[in-house]
């Protein structure tokens, strides 16, 4: 995601300096007028806004603390942070950042790495409504920026983004299984679904990954189910119950063992292969009983 991100901020004119833990990663960015420097403090010197797309809540917290970005930031500029992680550690980094007068903003994103390349994301973010404000020319070529309370806010909207579009991706997947075996056309089922009320992007852009078998990541099952930690944190610390999302976090989890780096889509290997067992243990049962 960070790659296409920061290609759109020097299409938009930015002047960007960049770093990452694979500076491989960033090289391409370099000849578009990147600068690319070997450690993150570097990166931040002199700069009025920081940019972070990580992987999760430690990334941040390491990257932000221990390798030295909020120290080497300058006093009134302000941190962006753009991973996905647990809102209660985006309004510990903010509390942290704002005693060495940085401030914060928590903004995840949806949209993909399509979304990311053609700026068309969705940006949850939460913080001051002044630096929201200020933010908002950083926000432009990205896509479009809701800004939804304090911080903590963008997170917890990134959370119930999350919690709709795993719960969608099992349904998809349980309903490919299901007409599958009940003879159907799954391709024919897709199409017939698009329309009503069924119909979803989930079910566009996923359930194609599905007819195709075409799980390279965009989103994988492994960040699906970190994702899904943090919807459970959110809903324990409001003493909340949420069934639907539980089951399907244990689902991902047991998809995570064996088909963790594929996308999210790939679900529907897990569904199949619970029903592939279910099978055979019939099958072993019905010899059994012959």
């Amino acid at each position: 995601m960070g790659a296409p991100m920061a290609a759109r901020l020097l299409g938009g004119g930015f002047d960007l300096t960049v770093w990452n833990r694979t500076p491989e990663k960033a090289a391409g960015l370099v000849g578009m007028g990147a600068r690319l420097v070997a450690t993150p403090a570097a990166a931040v010197e002199g700069a009025d806004a920081a940019v972070l797309v990580l992987t999760d809540d430690a990334a941040v917290a390491d990257l932000l603390f221990d390798a030295g970005v909020a120290a080497a930031l300058k006093p009134g500029s302000l941190v962006i942070d753009m991973s996905t992680i647990d809102p209660a550690a985006a309004r510990e980094h903010a509390a942290r950042l704002a005693r060495e007068g940085v401030a914060a903003l928590d903004a995840p994103v949806s949209g993909g790495t399509r979304g990311a390349a053609e700026g068309a994301l969705t940006i949850f973010v939460g913080g001051d409504a002044s630096d929201f404000e200020r933010a908002k020319p950083i926000f432009g070529p990205l896509g479009r920026a809701h800004h939804l309370g304090p911080a903590g806010s963008g997170q917890i909207a990134k959370c119930a983004n999350q919690l709709i579009v795993a719960v969608s991706i099992a349904a998809v997947a349980e309903a490919f299984e299901l007409a599958a075996a009940g003879g159907l056309d799954v391709t024919g089922l897709r199409e017939a679904l698009m329309g009503g009320f069924a119909d979803s992007r989930v079910l566009r852009e996923h359930g194609q990954r599905m007819l195709e078998r075409a799980f390279e990541p965009g989103g994988s099952v492994r960040n699906q189910v970190k994702d899904l930690a943090a919807v459970l944190s959110v809903a324990r610390e409001h003493s909340l119950t949420l069934p639907v999302t539980e089951r399907v976090s244990e689902l991902f989890r047991d998809a995570s063992r064996t088909f963790g780096d594929l996308d999210h889509s790939a679900l529907l290997l897990e569904v199949e292969r619970l029903n592939s067992a279910a099978a055979h243990g019939a099958a072993g049962a019905t010899v059994a009983d012959d």
